[in-house]
């Protein structure tokens, strides 16, 4: 059997715009490993200085609506390695339990041995779930939503405000109190 680890396999937990390593499991993979990991799930990771490999894995659990395709397990895996969260969907493993197949990032995914990947979604009986192409291209994530805009402390009010409105530096301008005077 021949296990097959890219040259440049990431040697360090990548931080959000680093890059990971994409696996699937080998023949070879252990029966408890298999079980734990769940049939179709995508796997990401990067190798350890002692020869291990450390892959955090999604496989939608949970039938979760927003992960049905591979390439949305994949990246969830991914984000959840890159910002180091908490999860029980990670392992330290030999790396004969695992093949990479290609690389992730959050740009987006690189698939260096296809048929391989599809072997083991067809195994999963979810090749349908599988990637089109080699390449995937992440969209790049909304803007943050930009707040209304606070008026500095001491900063003239606009003509025709109402001058019950006060600014402070801390919280911008609120309202003070509102009166309604009506003229006859």
């Amino acid at each position: 059997m021949t296990r097959v680890m890219g040259q440049d396999l990431p040697l360090e937990r990548p931080d959000i715009t680093g890059r990971a390593a994409l696996f699937v499991p080998t023949a070879a993979i252990k029966a408890d490993v298999l079980e734990t990991v769940r049939m179709g799930a995508a796997i990401v990771g990067y190798g350890n200085h002692d020869r291990t490999l450390t892959i955090y894995y999604e496989s939608n659990r949970f039938n979760e609506a927003n992960l049905v395709k591979w390439e949305q397990k994949a990246r969830k895996a991914f984000e959840r390695l890159a910002e180091n969260l908490p999860t029980v969907s990670k392992m330290v493993s030999k790396p004969e339990n695992f093949e990479q197949v290609g690389y992730i990032s959050n740009k987006g995914i690189l698939i260096r041995r296809m048929e391989k990947l599809q072997q083991w979604l067809s195994q999963s009986e979810m090749l349908d779930s599988g990637p089109a192409s080699e390449t995937i291209d992440f969209a790049p994530p909304p803007p943050p939503k930009k707040s209304s805009p606070t008026r500095p402390a001491g900063t003239p009010l606009p003509a025709g405000r109402p001058q019950n409105v006060r600014c402070v530096a801390a919280a911008g301008c609120m309202l003070l109190e509102t009166t309604h005077s009506f003229r006859r």
